[in-house]
């Protein structure tokens, strides 16, 4: 019987233990694929509202990010989309619901400015239930148009995680979004 010292069997087995099965590895692939395939017909798609730069298409290591500008959306200080948000919000859905395996996030952000007080007689106090409301709003309307329910989540972040300074309006209005993203299943 052959001895090995004990760092050449702690090393070997180290080694096993980081190796990824075949079955892993095309599982991993596949999920790849089919995100890097939704993410080129997304692009395809929103041509027009990405050119306009309402909207911004970026393919991440497990998932896709679409950050759609709330002017595009929602009418200042509100939730409720317009005719061509939904025509917008519409596209993606019939991109991203036949085939969804995918847990799609809606997350809604806003700006530092104060709640004005007609959005406080409906209720919308803070910045947080405003973009919680807008969040919701998207979430529903993707619903309606095919997105299963049970992949679906929205989330409002309020001011948090600007991506821009808000001492501007160009700024402020960065920071005035939505951002979808459809990420792989972790198995």
């Amino acid at each position: 019987m052959v001895k090995f010292p004990k760092l050449y069997v702690v090393g070997a087995a180290l080694l096993i233990a980081g190796c990824v099965s075949q079955t892993k590895y095309d599982e991993s692939q596949a999920k790849n694929a089919e995100l890097e395939q939704q993410y080129q017909a997304l692009n395809e798609a929103m041509g027009t509202e990405v050119a306009s730069h309402n909207m911004q298409i970026s393919r991440m290591q497990d998932a896709i990010k679409v950050s759609v500008n709330s002017e595009l959306l929602f009418p200042s200080g509100g939730w409720e989309m317009s005719d061509s948000a939904k025509t917008s919000i519409a596209k993606i859905a019939k991109i991203l619901a036949p085939h969804q395996k995918s847990k799609i996030n809606v997350n809604g952000y806003t700006d530092s400015t104060p709640i004005g007080p007609g959005l406080a007689k409906q209720g919308i106090t803070t910045n947080l239930i405003l973009s919680q409301k807008r969040a919701d709003n998207v979430m529903q309307f993707m619903v309606s148009q095919g997105v299963k329910t049970d992949l679906v989540s929205a989330h409002g972040f309020g001011e948090a995680d600007p991506v821009a300074s808000n001492d501007t309006p160009a700024g402020k209005a960065q920071n005035r979004r939505v951002e979808l993203t459809v990420a792989s299943q972790a198995k």
